[in-house]
């Protein structure tokens, strides 16, 4: 096949995917896979999925896993303890005084447990809460100056561990696999709370109401 007929049909297979990928995000999938082809490094963690979507789910578990431990070690020391509390704190300090519930469902935690959570952080002088001027039965929440001290050194600690688990992975990786992977996060986070009290196969006749629910072996 004529290498220019090759690269548009590539490049349409890639867009129909990716309709918001760009002609980079394209360059940097033809390199990756061209590397991974080459790539034949050994899977770690025993059994491998049937189908190619339940090994990359299962890449990404033990991964946020491995980001647990080491998070837990880095961030020793800094006053937080946990990597949920990392998140709300620097949640906070970012969205600029947010609503309470927003804190909580943004960290997919449920309300009593993020509300426990919150409270923690509060006994501690992380945060103050305050009624919202517009909706008082909403509460806001802000950093004291200790929390802001505090997660300045905890996202210092967070920057290290984060460039070390991949510090074997070119930039450009990095980037795309942030631009693959963001769809699932934004379509399931969105869904999760209509989802929670119904089966699995409720959950699934609504979002793959045309699927055939066939699985394939992976290719070996």
């Amino acid at each position: 096949m004529n290498n220019t007929v090759e690269l548009v049909k590539q490049w349409g297979e890639f867009e129909e995917k990716h309709p918001d990928g760009s002609i980079a995000d394209f360059c940097r999938y033809l390199l990756i896979h061209q590397r991974e082809s080459e790539n034949k490094l050994p899977l770690a963690g025993g059994v491998v999925p049937m189908i190619p979507e339940g090994l990359m789910l299962k890449l990404i578990g033990r991964i946020h896993r491995l980001n647990m431990t080491y998070a837990y070690s880095a961030l020793e020391g800094t006053g937080v303890n946990q990597l949920e509390e990392f998140g709300m704190l620097l949640y906070i300090q970012q969205e600029k005084r947010p609503r309470k519930t927003d804190v909580i469902y943004a960290h997919l935690m449920e309300l009593s447990s993020g509300t426990d959570m919150l409270n923690r952080l509060k006994s501690r002088g992380f945060i103050n809460e305050y009624t919202d001027r517009e909706d008082k039965r909403s509460k806001r929440l802000q950093l004291t100056a200790s929390g802001e001290k505090t997660i300045e050194r905890a996202i210092e600690r967070a920057k290290k561990m984060a460039t070390m688990i991949t510090h074997n992975m070119p930039k450009e990786d990095v980037l795309l696999c942030i631009k693959l992977l963001k769809g699932i996060d934004q379509e399931f986070s969105a869904l999760l709370p209509e989802h929670k009290g119904k089966s699995f196969d409720e959950v699934y006749e609504e979002v793959m109401p045309q699927h055939p629910g066939k699985i394939t072996r992976q290719p070996k």
